[in-house]
């Protein structure tokens, strides 16, 4: 497992996933990605900065943003 720092690109908010950019990486973009439940959506705006969790190293997709901040 590793925390990531991230920048929301997007959020769509009836499948309650966001689009990400990886912190330090122009190029890399996770898309559908599952936002945590207790995050409202409100505060999933575009350009917040969140913490994204990866499961597998490997495999950027399976991942969870677990929280944003300013």
């Amino acid at each position: 497992m590793d925390v990531r720092r991230g920048e929301v690109k997007s959020f769509n908010s009836g499948a309650y996933t966001a689009t990400v950019q990886v912190a330090g990486s122009l190029s890399v973009w996770l898309s559908d990605v599952p936002v945590a439940r207790n995050i409202a959506s409100g505060e999933m705006v575009a350009g917040r900065s969140c913490a994204i969790l990866l499961f597998d190293d490997t495999n950027p997709q399976d991942a969870v943003v677990i929280a944003v901040y300013t």
